[in-house]
Formats: C-alpha cells, structure tokens, sequence
C-alpha cells in the first residue's frame, strides 16, 4: 500500500458486520436476492465459468451461482459471516481478507461482482482495481451500491442512524456517494474497466413482523457502530419509527428499495 492509499478497513468492518452474521445470513441478506438474479442473468454466468463475490458476506450469491453450475470464490472481512457462507457452499474457494489485496492470481475469473461492497473498503479504488486484475481479459464485472435516495422509502432506514452514529471521518464518503449514474461511471472508469451499461434493479424488503424487521436491521455493520455508539435501544427506537409507515394491515411490513448496479469489462 502507497502513501496515498487509505488505511485498510477489514480489521474494523469484519467484526461490525460479523456481530449478528445468523441474523444477517437468516434476514437482512435476502433483501438483495433479486439484486443478484437480475446481475447473474445480465452477465450471463453459467456452467462451468469461474466466479468471484469480492465482499462475499454470508454466501448467499456464491449459493446462488453454486447452483447455476459455476466454480466460485468469495472473500470477506467478517469470519462469522464467512463461517455461513462455507457452510452454504462447501466447495467454494472462500477466503478471509482485504478487498485492496485480493488472495487471487491475476486473470484468474470469467466474472467478478462486488455487491454493496467496495464502498466500504478503506480505498474503494484499490479494491476495484483488484477485482480488475482478478479477472480475465474481457471478463465481466459488476458493482452494486445504493439507487437514487430521492423517494426511495429504504433511504429513510438509512437516514433513521445518522443521528446514532458517531461523526464520520472528514471527507468520508455517504452510503449514496456512488449512487449517481455519473459517479459510479467515473469510478468504474477510473479503475481501467470498460462500461457496459448501468441497470436499476427493485429489491422490496419484506418482514412478517417487527421483531424479526428490528433483528434484520441491527444485523448489519453500520447498526453495529451505531448501537455501540448510542446503545441498542436507541437503535430499535430509530429503527421502530422509521418502519412505522411501512406497516402493512397483517403486521408485516414492505419497504420499497432499489439498488443500481454496473456491468463493465475488464
């Protein structure tokens, strides 16, 4: 790492988002599932092709292209959440490590996604960069961040924490800094990617009922800062205010999300 590098992040993103990595895998994960159907379909991963999931988390995309006949590797900050995706897919390459310093050969993948990960490595650049050189020439890659905030009924959860967190460094990007189209263009371009397209995918999240939408919510890294921060009560209230318009007549509740995602070659 060079003077102008950030410092790395996975000794301090792996244990928040590992603290409820079963209610992570059980809940929270499966927000996104949608996200990584539409981003397998679009790059057209199938049998037989290598597959990298840099920010793997829990496995859940690893499963999915497990099934669709790929030989997959993931690697992750959080060993907890690592424990379940290997549990998820025992045959699959899983490694702990930093996004800047990817344990893989150069070329070594037919297709490489970050799914709301590269935003949290300490140099999202770097990282980028890695998946890059990870994959083969010609090779697909795709990043997922947030969509647009502006009427998005998921951005109001975000928002909920704000308050709860503790002053984030001078500079440091919001969850939304990649967001605009133009942005996350300039990012992928940046790093020597060729852009494809940028599609728009809707990812409802959907709870039975409030306990199990406060259990999903608290699972993820920024609620564990904020409830060591300000304390796990304040963030259920956050969180319980927030879902309240959200409320269906059943007790469940569904809050519209969208996420946007980049297809480029390498």
């Amino acid at each position: 790492m060079n003077a102008t590098q950030k410092p790395r992040t996975a000794q301090v993103n792996g244990p928040l988002w590992g603290e409820r990595a079963r209610d992570w895998a059980d809940i929270q994960e499966g927000t996104c599932k949608p996200v990584y159907l539409a981003a397998f379909e679009r790059m057209g991963l199938r049998e037989g092709m290598t597959y990298l999931d840099a920010g793997c988390g829990a496995g859940m995309a690893l499963q999915i292209a497990a099934g669709r006949g790929a030989r997959v590797s993931g690697v992750d900050a959080a060993a907890n959440l690592l424990a379940i995706a290997r549990e998820r897919v025992p045959t699959g390459d899983i490694h702990q490590g930093e996004l800047e310093s990817l344990p893989f050969a150069d070329h070594a993948f037919d297709r490489v996604t970050g799914f709301n990960s590269f935003q949290y490595a300490g140099n999202p650049a770097v990282a980028l960069g890695e998946a890059r050189r990870v994959a083969k020439a010609g090779a697909e890659v795709v990043v997922m961040t947030w969509g647009e905030p502006e009427g998005m009924q998921a951005a109001s959860l975000v928002a909920a924490l704000k308050p709860l967190l503790p002053p984030p460094p001078p500079g440091a990007p919001g969850p939304f800094a990649m967001s605009a189209e133009p942005a996350l263009r300039a990012f992928a371009t940046a790093a020597g990617l060729e852009v494809l397209d940028v599609f728009d995918v809707a990812s409802p999240w959907h709870y039975p009922d409030l306990p199990t939408a406060l259990r999903g919510l608290r699972s993820s890294g920024v609620a564990a800062r904020a409830i060591a921060h300000a304390g796990e009560s304040a963030v259920d209230a956050a969180h319980s205010d927030a879902l309240a318009p959200f409320r269906q007549t059943d007790g469940s509740f569904r809050i519209g999300a969208n996420f946007r995602c980049l297809r480029a070659r390498a």
